[in-house]
């Protein structure tokens, strides 16, 4: 038996009352051993009078140390202080105030090194504070690149380890090392930063010659404060602690064992890991070890020093090598073995709450066919279109290169301003073209036939979230895909309202559940960012559901899962963020409400009592339904179609009842959603932010309306679902016949407009140019073409175009919302008058030095103004007359002229613009990265997912 022992007791305050009381429970267990230590030091780290009185109640010598003090210099401060450690057979016993010894721990532990000279180190069994069955460690080894692992961590105690005696290593708490070793091993390691320092002193015993003994009758209960060792993972600091040290710990011992040739190569690795390891731990979706992550790995690149003196503390005491260690380390197939079994017994069917999701049992996967056979009967003629032209939708850029330009910070694709940002809703666009990137244009046309069904797979989708009876989620599928205002946008070719309808559907299934897992935070997110892309007028009620959604967690769940939903908005603040930044430098927050892509004053109710009815009852544009054009071609003139709003009364009832249910929160949630949808309707049509050469034009109401339309249907489902007895379940069945009844009647012209030729798509057109200049563009994307329209006031509008064409990505809201003529709108007025007069010689040459190698002047329209042919055939005899223009012809388009001389095309940004689009890119990629990465399913979020059900019901139940 070692001669003389000395136990060393460190106390850190924490705050907490338990500090105290376990410090008084170790001091008992320490005076009530069998064979009892020779000396007690305890070190108090930082100043508390109750941990004080504690630790001087008892026959312990008491050493203050400053506050920070670590565990390691602790010690070392400890043994300064202590009567032993001089005699050959003494030994330090290393505790703190939550190390609880059992009786005969102590001497079992100090038998063993008796029994055995060669073991340095005695290490007994960790056991839970209050459950003394639970195994806390027995024994840890560690991987090849020094990750640590414990042996027998969290495994029921039934004597299953009892005969355990070799191991890499073990736990610091509670190790009886022979003083000589610690001597010579200098105590522990500093630059562990608390973690695995037992692991550390133990291997670095072994390659001195001596062995770690593990002694499982030896017992000691561990409560996990963090005064040694790492505390338990009680609250988000104590979790960002055990990351960020474990982190650096491993690193440390990567650096300290390794060969010396490979020392240089760990160390240039260390950020490109740390990069690497971040992008696993989003697809983990554990984005809270990302900071730790970082914290090590810069801590573990600048402290080379920590990692010297460790190297040179093994090279003094090391008597083997390396190679021997070997055998007691895990091999990558032993953790596998491990921790797959663990993740398989974690996913047991027990843990399963969820059921199925009956897409093809339940009806919905007939749904969406039925809808694509009705999309391509209502739209046949775009099975053969190559481009839809017509309303608010032009060809898109003719490669993906060209698409993503138009969605970075820089040149935008008209005008002849200089770099601007660009609107988010181009990196929409740019998405869709990419899906097609042979011919980018017929990405958009094939979304226009699927967008039926789509809506419809959305809407089925969402109503998961609110209903588990098939008829009802077909309801909400019905229901959604023949939403008035979808087939408005539909049958007007407004792209940004059908994508709006598209998206919302999985905001709210990916965003009501966003609170629960990082992989629906991170998919609501993206789908989030397109919304408000396509439609900025959402945004104030997008804030305020967000909001809400905020509250709610914090007061009903306690704070639980609130990085979550915080995460919600980031995407869509950093790729709105330079645009904002520009609109309020300039003094024009509304404009960035306006809508994206091309400015169009399409058709659209007027902010009038009557207008504002329709829009209540969900319908976006005069004509309800499209009914009275209907009506008027049928021959019936004048017939009333006041009956169509109606139709959709049965909705509205159903979804003012829901708050009266059992789900009455649910059912006032979805209200208060479309509230804030109607609000934004009733807004958006008294708003007029952009403005063409001769209008300004309202935003469009149908985005708000679709938020609307989905909180109306979702409320009116809720009442279906909890708001009728079983017994009446034939009511539940006809009130559902009724509402899909009257909506196919409501939808009726909409679904017809395109047999009847009333819908505004068109056939292209494949360029807004004439293909002479189209094909100079596809060639060279820098040069340009001035366009030149009569207006029927009698004015002149013009513009600049670069490139082949005109597209629906390469707009700008910054232009169409401006307050003022900016410098490029005086230029381009000013061309615009030199070329249509005699007065300025020197107007091609002009045109020349700005990149400008076309000019067309439009065409004869057949309800041209008397003012507006004027002024074309006197813009045309100028322009016929011009010294450097030659005239190429008149085309479909127009008639074009050619630039004579030499056109250097269009100016490059400056060094400064292109290394702020260079950052702005970068820093909006990484961001939707970290989206993409953490929305990506894993194996344990699924299995997460199917721990809880899938219908969102109150947050108080969720959150028990």
């Amino acid at each position: 038996m070692p001669a003389r022992v000395h136990a060393l007791i460190v106390v850190r305050p924490d705050g907490r009352a338990p500090a105290a009381f376990h410090l008084r429970r170790t001091l008992r267990a320490v005076d009530a051993q069998s064979r009892r230590p020779d000396a007690v030091t305890v070190v108090l780290c930082g100043s508390d009078d109750t941990l004080a009185k504690a630790a001087a109640s008892g026959s312990a010598a008491v050493v203050t140390a400053p506050a920070g003090t670590g565990y390691a210099a602790a010690l070392e401060i400890a043994g300064n202080h202590g009567p032993v450690e001089d005699g050959p057979g003494d030994a330090v016993w290393l505790l703190a105030q939550d190390t609880a010894p059992e009786p005969e721990a102590l001497a079992r532990l100090a038998g063993e090194l008796e029994l055995a000279p060669s073991v340095a180190i005695a290490a007994p069994k960790l056991v839970r504070w209050d459950d003394r069955t639970e195994i806390a460690s027995l024994g840890v080894t560690m991987t090849r690149l020094g990750r640590s692992v414990g042996l027998a961590d969290g495994e029921l105690d039934q004597g299953q380890r009892d005969r355990d005696e070799d191991a890499l290593g073990a736990d610091v708490r509670g190790l009886l090392v022979r003083a000589d070793a610690w001597r010579q091993l200098r105590g522990l390691d500093r630059a562990l930063a608390g973690a695995d320092e037992g692991l550390d002193l133990s291997v670095r015993a072994r390659l001195g010659g001596s062995r770690v003994s593990l002694v499982p009758g030896a017992l000691v209960a561990v409560a996990g404060d963090g005064a040694a060792g790492l505390p338990l993972p009680v609250d988000a600091g104590r979790r960002r602690r055990i990351a960020y040290a474990t982190r650096r710990a491993q690193l440390q011992r990567r650096l300290a064992y390794a060969p010396g040739v490979a020392v240089p190569l760990h160390w240039l690795s260390l950020l490109p890991l740390a990069l690497w390891r971040t992008l696993l731990a989003l697809l983990a979706k554990t984005p809270g070890a990302v900071p730790p992550e970082w914290g090590a790995a810069v801590v573990a690149l600048v402290r080379v020093d920590e990692a010297a003196r460790a190297r040179a503390r093994i090279r003094r005491i090391r008597a083997v090598p390396w190679p021997q260690l070997a055998p007691l380390r895990v091999s990558a197939a032993q953790l596998r073995q491990r921790f797959g079994a663990e993740d398989d017994e974690a996913g047991g069917d027990h843990a399963v709450v969820r059921d199925d999701l009956r897409f093809f049992t339940g009806g919905g996967a007939w749904v969406v066919l039925a809808a694509l056979v009705v999309s391509i009967a209502a739209f046949p003629a775009l099975l053969a279109w190559p481009v839809l032209g017509g309303g608010a939708l032009q060809p898109l850029r003719s490669t993906v290169a060209q698409l993503w330009a138009d969605a970075a910070y820089g040149l935008r694709g008209t005008g002849l301003e200089g770099v601007t940002p660009a609107d988010p809703f181009a990196g929409v666009v740019a998405v869709i073209g990419s899906l097609a990137p042979a011919d980018p244009s017929r990405a958009l046309v094939v979304l226009w036939i699927l967008a039926l069904p789509l809506a419809v797979l959305g809407g089925w989708f969402a109503a998961t979230r609110v209903t588990s009876r098939p008829l009802l989620r077909i309801v909400v599928a019905v229901a959604w895909g023949l939403a008035p205002t979808f087939l408005a946008s539909l049958v007007d070719a407004r792209p940004t309202g059908v994508l709006v309808h598209l998206l919302l559907p999985w905001v709210f299934f990916a965003g009501s559940v966003a609170h629960r897992s990082w992989s629906a935070a991170g998919a609501a997110s993206i789908a989030l960012a397109g919304v408000v892309a396509c439609a900025p007028s959402l945004a104030p009620a997008v804030i305020v559901i967000w909001i809400g959604m905020i509250v709610l967690t914090i007061v009903v769940r306690g704070g639980r899962g609130l990085a979550r939903v915080l995460w919600l908005v980031v995407l869509t603040i950093a790729l709105a963020f330079p645009l904002v930044w520009r609109q309020l430098r300039a003094g024009n927050p509304w404009g960035l409400l306006a809508d994206p892509g091309v400015t169009w004053a399409g058709p659209q109710v007027a902010p009038t009592v009557t207008g504002r009815a329709l829009l209540a009852a969900g319908f976006p544009t005069t004509d309800p339904g499209g009914w009275g054009q209907l009506l008027h071609q049928w021959g019936l003139t004048g017939a009333a179609t006041w009956w169509v709003p109606i139709l959709v009364a049965p909705i509205a009832v159903l979804a003012l009842l829901a708050p009266f249910t059992q789900r009455w929160a649910a059912g006032i949630v979805l209200l208060v959603v479309a509230a804030l949808g109607t609000a934004t309707a009733f807004g958006a049509v008294a708003i007029s932010v952009a403005s063409t050469a001769d209008t300004t034009t309202a935003i469009w109401p149908g985005a708000g309306l679709s938020l609307a339309w989905a909180g109306a249907v979702g409320a009116a489902v809720v009442f279906l679902d909890a708001g009728l007895a079983v017994r009446v379940r034939l009511v539940r069945t006809v009130a559902a016949a009724v509402v899909m009844a009257a909506l196919a009647i409501v939808a009726f012209p909409a679904l017809t407009a395109g047999a009847r030729g009333v819908d505004l798509l068109t056939n292209g057109p494949v360029s807004t140019l004439p293909a002479y200049v189209a094909a100079a563009g596809l060639q060279n994307p820098h040069v340009g073409t001035f366009t030149i329209t009569a207006l029927d006031s009698g004015a002149a509008g013009s513009d600049v175009v670069w490139g082949e064409s005109e597209s629906l990505g390469a707009h700008s809201t910054v232009f169409s919302t401006a307050l003022s003529a900016t410098p490029g709108d005086r230029e381009v007025a000013a061309l615009t008058a030199d070329l249509v007069t005699s007065t300025s010689p020197d107007a091609v040459a002009r045109l020349a030095a700005h990149g400008i190698g076309y000019v067309v002047l439009g065409p004869d329209r057949a309800d041209e103004s008397d003012q507006a042919r004027a002024l074309r055939l006197a813009a045309a005899t100028a322009l016929d007359q011009r010294d450097g223009l030659e005239p190429v012809g008149a085309t479909a388009k127009g008639t074009l002229w050619r630039v004579a001389q030499s056109v250097p095309g269009r100016a490059e940004p400056g060094e400064d613009a292109h290394r702020l689009s260079v950052a702005i890119a970068v820093v909006q990629l990484a961001v939707f990265l970290v989206a993409l990465l953490l929305a990506i399913p894993t194996r344990a979020s699924r299995r997460a997912a199917r721990r809880a059900p899938r219908i969102v019901g109150p947050y108080w139940q969720e959150g028990r």
